[in-house]
């Protein structure tokens, strides 16, 4: 499932992508989870992974809550790959990907006006997915992805539709 997905006409696009739980079913790596990063632009395609931790997406829920103009919001963090976003004053976005072991690139994006509500929506639906994963002791909850609406700019790939195991 798609926790951000942000495209523009341009062809500039980022998704993250959560695949699973970084270690299902062990107590201290049940709560991780593994996503893949998808970047794509005029000037690179890239694939990384990012492991996401709950204070992770606490963070992104408070900074999506509070970004506006001038200001940023980040996921991911010290620990490797993180992703920062500030929003300028006619409301696109700089993207900054920083990845200690491979690049740094920064693009920018001119989302659709109702991206921030549509990532709230995004979050709130990983977090029913976790926590249906854990109430009922399983660990390996099958998810079926259900097609989503294409952005202006792209139509979601087929790599993007797959079931994921939580």
């Amino acid at each position: 499932m798609n926790l951000i997905d942000l495209g523009d006409v341009d062809g500039n696009r980022c998704v993250v992508r959560v695949t699973g739980r970084y270690q299902a079913g062990v107590l201290t790596g049940h709560d991780i989870l593994q996503a893949d990063v998808l970047v794509s632009a005029s000037f690179v395609d890239a694939r990384l992974e990012l492991y996401l931790f709950q204070e992770d997406l606490d963070t992104w829920q408070h900074d999506l809550t509070q970004l506006a103009p001038g200001k940023g919001a980040t996921i991911g963090g010290d620990r490797g790959l993180s992703l920062g976003f500030f929003m300028h004053e006619d409301r696109t976005l700089s993207l900054t990907v920083q990845d200690p072991d491979r690049m740094s690139l920064t693009l920018g994006i001119g989302p659709e006006e109702a991206w921030i509500q549509d990532h709230h929506q995004r979050l709130d639906h990983v977090r029913e997915t976790c926590q249906r994963s854990r109430g009922d002791g399983s660990h390996d909850l099958r998810v079926e992805l259900q097609p989503q609406t294409p952005s202006r700019a792209h139509a979601p790939k087929d790599q993007l539709n797959r079931p994921v195991n939580l």
